[in-house]
């Protein structure tokens, strides 16, 4: 109690600083997490996948999900998740979190295009949206794949020099000295023990939590038999038409619309980031598409609309181009859209926008005395 209070007065002193201000002082970020005394639910038996991601017409999601059998998502280990995700202490400065740059009000995305280090130094992709990574059905992650696992992924950019700048044991001597975190290592995983392997997994956890499925196409398909139209709009179904029968659904696959591996999308016919080998980029998945622009893994396109012009005339011909995107000729394949059919394609994937989920109390910062301080940064 007396702590609290100590801190309270140190925020009224200093102030509520902006995202991005270097001057506040590290004791005022570093508080204990706010959490209800009956704790959120966010584990696989008490949580289930909605009629539309087990069955429809644009895929299910229930062949697609990554979630090994020895990490399971249970309410401690993703609240575990959920606390470290938005903890100052992941970073060598005190000043970044996971949510620095992954922020719900995108999507767990960002909207600045290259996000910055712990050094304030802009990285050199675009961070990419978290929602629905459960659903990569290859299981990598990053835009050229190089983590093997979420598990592996969700450490990597902590002890990234140019990232969160942390080292795996002084992260692990860090948390261990955390009066709070011993209570939440026990009722995740049995033991106060703070391991790197434990912190993984419950991020894991925590980020295999952000399921969006509360958008308008989804209102469509909600019920598991017959859709109901009318939760779209006429363009908003007409986009969705295009979205099948000019292929896009070919890559963007399943009711989570995550891509299904690595692929050169033909954005330059030379190349100077290869990717995963010969300029090859995986997308995040395109719910919430609308609200984190800008767009590739380079942030080239300002809006949805460049994107889909870009597919319809613009692709490159390299030569490991992907051949969905080649005619039968072996030229890029071009759409020839009409300007309404553009303004279609935009509008279906604003539908993908789930604003319940981007302010879900459950995956919202728990530290009350430090959102207001995090730094635009994040992870590539």
């Amino acid at each position: 109690m007396l702590r609290a209070t100590i801190l309270a007065l140190a925020l009224l002193v200093l102030g509520c600083g902006r995202p991005g201000d270097r001057g506040l002082d590290t004791a005022a970020r570093l508080c204990d997490p706010s959490l209800p005394e009956r704790r959120y639910h966010y584990s696989d038996s008490d949580v289930h996948l909605p009629p539309q991601f087990r069955r429809s017409p644009l895929g299910t999601v229930v062949f697609s999900d990554n979630t090994p059998s020895d990490n399971r998502v249970t309410n401690a280990g993703a609240t575990l998740g959920r606390v470290l995700f938005y903890d100052v202490r992941l970073s060598g400065n005190d000043r970044m979190t996971c949510a620095s740059c992954h922020r719900q009000a995108f999507g767990f995305g960002d909207t600045v295009r290259f996000s910055r280090g712990h050094d304030d130094r802009p990285l050199a992709r675009r961070t990419m949206a978290l929602a629905n990574g459960r659903f990569n059905a290859r299981g990598r992650f990053f835009w050229d794949e190089r983590a093997a696992s979420l598990e592996a992924q969700v450490l990597q950019p902590i002890f990234d020099s140019a990232e969160m700048g942390l080292e795996p044991q002084a992260l692990e001597r860090k948390l261990a000295a955390t009066p709070f975190y011993p209570a939440l290592f026990t009722a995740a995983f049995g033991s106060p023990d703070v391991t790197r392997e434990r912190i993984g997994a419950a991020l894991a956890q925590f980020v295999r939590s952000l399921v969006s499925a509360r958008s308008r196409l989804d209102a469509v398909y909600a019920t598991g038999t017959a859709p109901d139209s009318t939760a779209m709009t006429a363009l908003e179904r007409e986009g969705l038409r295009l979205f099948t029968a000019v292929g896009c659904i070919n890559c963007h696959r399943t009711m989570a619309f995550f891509a299904d591996k690595a692929s050169n999308n033909g954005l330059d016919a030379v190349a100077s980031d290869t990717g995963a080998g010969g300029a090859r980029f995986k997308p995040a998945s395109l719910r919430n598409i609308a609200v984190r622009p800008p767009y590739m893994h380079d942030g080239r396109f300002t809006t949805l609309r460049q994107v889909v012009e870009f597919y319809d005339h613009g692709v490159q011909s390299p030569p490991a181009l992907d051949s969905r995107l080649r005619s039968a000729q072996g030229p890029p394949r071009r759409l020839g859209l009409s300007v309404h059919q553009v303004d279609a394609l935009v509008a279906f994937m604003g539908s993908l926008t789930d604003s319940a989920f981007l302010r879900d109390v459950r995956l919202s910062d728990p530290f009350p005395c430090a959102s207001s301080s995090r730094l635009s940064s994040g992870v590539q």
